[in-house]
């Protein structure tokens, strides 16, 4: 869905590249991508502090680390995605 829709948008003005985020159905997966994206991403860093750091403190760290800044930049992602899809 994603990789089709942003073909279909390529070269388009930003305007309609907004229009098309502020319809519900797009908004809504979008914000559902940035979701499964960003958990993905944090789940597949956790893997590797789990298997390559050494020492409980420092993993720890990084973990805390890692899981703090996959949500404060997904919730930053989320807030564009929504801010776009309420201006269109």
């Amino acid at each position: 869905w994603f990789v089709a829709s942003i073909v279909g948008l390529a070269g388009a003005p930003r305007e309609e590249v907004v229009a098309w985020i502020g319809r519900p159905v797009p908004a809504t997966l979008l914000l559902l991508l940035v979701a499964a994206g960003f958990h993905h991403s944090q789940l597949g860093l956790q893997v590797v502090i789990e298997d390559y750091v050494h020492g409980e403190g420092r993993k720890l760290a990084l973990l805390a680390i890692v899981k703090g800044a996959t949500v404060l930049l997904g919730a930053l992602t989320a807030l564009s995605v929504l801010r776009l899809a309420l201006a269109g």
